[in-house]
């Protein structure tokens, strides 16, 4: 059954999961540029970085740095990545500034179906993130949770074990949830996470109807997965399709991740052209399309190098004033094509073949 959803939350991961994968010599202004230019696309919430150890992430090494220098946009809620008591408490020296705490009243258990990737990831198991369950579904009773969120991480395949079965999705989930619903807490929220871009449409909506015909208390669903083979702009349709409200994309696509043997290949959806589809499917983002095109110019100069989204190269359909000229000359090269944000000057001295008596010249 397909339940389009009437708005879409959609976090925008650039200044983490983008530039995390990118040069650490990048310097501090240039990415006070691009964070200043995100800020201005109509994103609710914005991670500025994480708060990692420089040794595992370099690119990162800078945060406080950026932390103290950048000025909030008015109505932007900025936020962190942090892995550990030592990473929260870096960054919630900066509260209200960047709010770290926004997450802290959310209960969620997390376990990775691959065990390779939980080794090379987390340092840590499969079992032993499964044996961690427990104590921290205590620490959520105890605090007297009232719901829960469970993540599954590279639910559809690996590249260290190959694909995973619909029947082991839905064990590891029966093995969590189970756990949440023996506490007395029901879960009501699921995020599919992954970083080596085994997702496929049909894979996504078979496990999001299986979940919610096994649980009918899961409500929401979250999608964060990886985009190096392609498909997963079309697994995120599939999502809207069945009425997920969660994704996360970056600009331009970039992004990546060292432990799953892509590096910059892992990359995600670009924010541009999945804010562009919902647009057109009706659906409320919140995003300006022309601000956040503009913001990826802007992540193209800060990276040094071109980026992979469509929507920032061709443009978004032209209609009523915006329709190209009829007799616009040819256009060939990505700076012509740029004509929809730059102007007809990109392509001036480009030929243009038709006389005055050929039919496309004719009233």
């Amino acid at each position: 059954m397909n339940t389009l959803p009437k708005s879409v939350i959609i976090t925008d991961d650039t200044m983490r999961e983008g530039l995390q994968i990118e040069s650490a010599a990048i310097p501090v202004e240039a990415k006070l540029r691009l964070l200043d230019a995100l800020g201005e696309t109509g994103a609710k919430v914005i991670s500025i970085g994480s708060f990692a150890h420089p040794k595992w992430t370099p690119q990162m090494a800078c945060i406080d740095e950026i932390a103290e220098r950048f000025v909030p946009k008015p109505g932007v809620i900025y936020t962190a990545a942090v892995f550990n008591k030592h990473g929260f408490d870096r960054a919630d020296r900066y509260f209200p500034k960047i709010d770290v705490r926004r997450n802290r009243g959310r209960y969620a258990t997390h376990v990775e179906l691959c065990d390779s990737f939980a080794r090379r990831n987390y340092n840590r198991s499969q079992a032993q993130q499964i044996a961690a369950l427990d104590e921290t579904i205590a620490a959520a009773r105890a605090a007297g949770a009232e719901k829960a969120s469970v993540s599954i991480g590279n639910p559809f395949g690996s590249n260290f074990e190959g694909p995973f079965s619909h029947e082991q999705r839905m064990g590891l989930l029966e093995l969590m949830i189970g756990k949440w619903e023996a506490a007395g807490i029901p879960v009501t929220r699921v995020a599919l996470l992954e970083a080596m871009g085994w997702n496929l449409p049909h894979l996504v909506r078979q496990t999001i109807l299986a979940i919610r015909e096994r649980w009918p208390t899961v409500a929401d669903f979250h999608l964060h997965l990886h985009n190096q083979r392609g498909a997963t702009i079309a697994s995120y349709y599939e999502g809207l399709m069945l009425g997920v409200r969660e994704f996360d994309t970056s600009l331009g696509g970039m992004g990546g991740c060292p432990y799953c043997g892509n590096g910059r290949a892992a990359g995600h959806v670009p924010t541009e052209d999945f804010v562009d589809l919902c647009h057109e499917m009706g659906i409320e983002t919140g995003y300006n399309l022309k601000k956040l095109i503009e913001a990826v110019a802007v992540a193209e100069e800060v990276v040094g190098h071109p980026l992979w989204g469509h929507v920032s190269k061709s443009g978004p359909r032209p209609r009523g004033s915006e329709l190209y000229p009829r007799d616009m000359p040819f256009v060939e090269t990505l700076e012509e094509a740029a004509h929809f944000r730059k102007g007809p000057g990109v392509y001036a001295g480009q030929i243009a073949p038709w006389k005055k008596d050929d039919a496309l010249l004719k009233a």
